[in-house]
């Protein structure tokens, strides 16, 4: 069988075009739209080693900043506890490498507010994980670097925080940093994510499982369908037509994900959107 011809590269002009838009795109995400985040990230990843098909995501990317080019973010008066959602997908990135992504928002002390965003994690986990709850492990160990100096600052400004609460989808990991389940068989998880297990047995970080459709961090691991971000865009961006409690928000995840509302009361925002994510 003759060898397959490789896909042409990227020339160092459309390298150095697709660093612009990455570098000039990424303080925007950052600060107002954080639904570019996983594009951005995938392209970034793709900059020495790109295709034609990185050429075609980036149009793609192009069309989507096009189509919203005034995104807001709006945040809600709350009670300024920070909460994190974390979340991972396992061997998504090349060289079986997995994705972590975070959520971090002020909410308040019921836990009951879907806030904007002060932090969103949307990156590729170094260290090749041996297992999906290891990935989780990994994802909650990133989110909670980050949120630890956050916690400070916000104490020094006069809201002292209670034990952070980080929620995830997986009951593995949730059962090894809670000291629920014994480490028998995921001895290759590497030691620097028991630097989370030591902070929550400080009180510093409260690990908690919840299901995977409550789970806001899913959105910035995976490669989602336009119907999915057509839906959610509105809640994470907190937009005037989008819930405005988080059971509402809740519910507008449910239905972006094909399941059927616990509330025929209650109406879900829609949007229009565009998909960016090359399939």
């Amino acid at each position: 069988m003759a060898p397959v011809d490789d896909p042409r590269k990227m020339t160092k002009t459309e390298i150095l075009y697709l660093q612009q838009i990455c570098g000039k795109s990424l303080y925007y995400a950052r600060a107002v739209d954080d639904t570019m985040l996983h594009a951005l990230d995938e392209l970034a990843s793709q900059q020495s080693k790109g295709t034609e098909q990185t050429i075609r995501a980036m149009l793609h990317f192009l069309n989507y900043a096009a189509t919203y080019p005034d995104a807001e973010k709006i945040y809600k008066a709350s009670d300024m506890i920070l909460t994190v959602d974390s979340d991972a997908a396992y061997l998504v990135a090349p060289m079986a490498r997995s994705r972590a992504g975070g959520f971090h928002y002020l909410g308040n002390k019921d836990g009951n507010l879907l806030n904007g965003s002060v932090a969103v994690v949307a990156k590729i986990i170094k260290n090749v994980m041996a297992s999906a709850a290891e990935a989780e492990v990994g994802a909650l160990f990133m989110n909670a670097q980050l949120a630890a100096p956050m916690r400070v600052t916000l104490g020094e400004l006069g809201f002292p925080q209670p034990a952070t609460p980080m929620k995830t989808d997986n009951s593995t990991a949730n059962g090894i940093i809670n000291g629920s389940i014994k480490q028998q068989r995921s001895k290759a998880i590497d030691m620097r994510f028991y630097w989370l297990k030591d902070r929550a047995e400080q009180g510093q970080f409260k690990i908690y499982w919840a299901p995977g459709d409550e789970n806001w961090a899913d959105y910035f691991t995976k490669h989602h369908s336009a119907t999915h971000h057509r839906t959610l865009r509105p809640a994470y961006l907190n937009e005037p037509n989008s819930p405005s409690d988080l059971q509402g928000c809740v519910e507008l995840l449910n239905r972006a994900l094909g399941k059927k509302s616990t509330d025929k009361n209650r109406p879900h925002a829609m949007t229009t959107n565009y998909l960016f994510y090359p399939q």
